[in-house]
């Protein structure tokens, strides 16, 4: 399988990681600023939440997008600061204190420091965070993260879709009518995660484009992120297959 390689500070990919630039950007803030303000219910308060979303430019989730459909903004109408809050608390890399947000001496630590940033929030958020948890609907949470990047290291080397990882991973959706949540699936619990944390870019060409058709490639963090030998390809393949014959039950 891969093997994770710990990234250097001056990785010049990380900058094309979007989760790991925001986390410098807000711990820099409080560096600056010492605190940032939080609603009762502990989220961060709107003026916060405007800043963010001019200064993170996160991909799919520019400033100008988000004010198309809000006036003013909560954090949760912005996910991925509201993910990267959770994971930066979780992590011990800031602080609740009353109706605050603090640094901590951890996140004073790595604050400057992206890549100890990526090696710290990479891993947690990906393998240890319930991404199934985080859906609107309910769904089954997908676990097997060897199995999905070992076939993503192969097939996402020059583009793939949702919907042909779909059908590497489960076979066919049934011919029936009937709506196949799959692809959302892959895609809330691995495709968007990877491509947060900088390891995917989307590179669909159409705004519109459904779900299965969004297609995904690997950035240049990936290469350094992971070790991998040739005989994994083939590997990959056959795990594939195997998950889809234990599954099909």
């Amino acid at each position: 399988m891969l093997h994770s390689i710990a990234i250097s500070n001056h990785e010049p990919a990380l900058a094309d990681a979007p989760m790991i630039c925001a986390a410098q950007k807000l711990l820099a803030f409080l560096l600056e600023h010492e605190t940032i303000g939080l609603t009762q219910g502990k989220a961060f308060q709107r003026k916060f939440v405007h800043w963010a979303a001019a200064e993170f430019a996160w991909p799919g989730w520019e400033e100008e997008k988000l004010f198309c459909v809000n006036k003013v903004l909560n954090e949760y109408d912005f996910p991925p600061l509201e993910a990267l809050h959770f994971v930066l608390l979780k992590l011990k890399l800031i602080r609740h204190e009353k109706l605050t947000c603090r640094l901590t001496k951890a996140g004073r630590a790595l604050a400057g420091s992206p890549g100890d940033l990526f090696n710290e929030i990479a891993p947690f958020y990906l393998f240890q965070v319930d991404h199934a948890a985080w859906s609107r609907l309910s769904e089954s949470r997908l676990d097997d993260w060897s199995l999905y990047l070992n076939l993503l290291h192969v097939q996402a080397a020059r583009g793939v879709t949702c919907g042909a990882l779909r059908e590497a991973l489960f076979g066919r959706p049934e011919p029936a009518g009937s709506y196949d949540r799959v692809p959302g699936m892959i895609w809330n619990q691995v495709l968007r995660p990877l491509c947060w944390v900088g390891l995917l870019a989307d590179i669909t060409t159409s705004e519109h484009a459904h779900i299965e058709d969004r297609r995904y490639i690997k950035t240049p963090l990936w290469a350094k992120a992971f070790e991998y030998s040739p005989s994994v390809a083939e590997v990959s393949v056959l795990a594939a297959h195997r998950f889809r014959r234990d599954h099909s039950a």
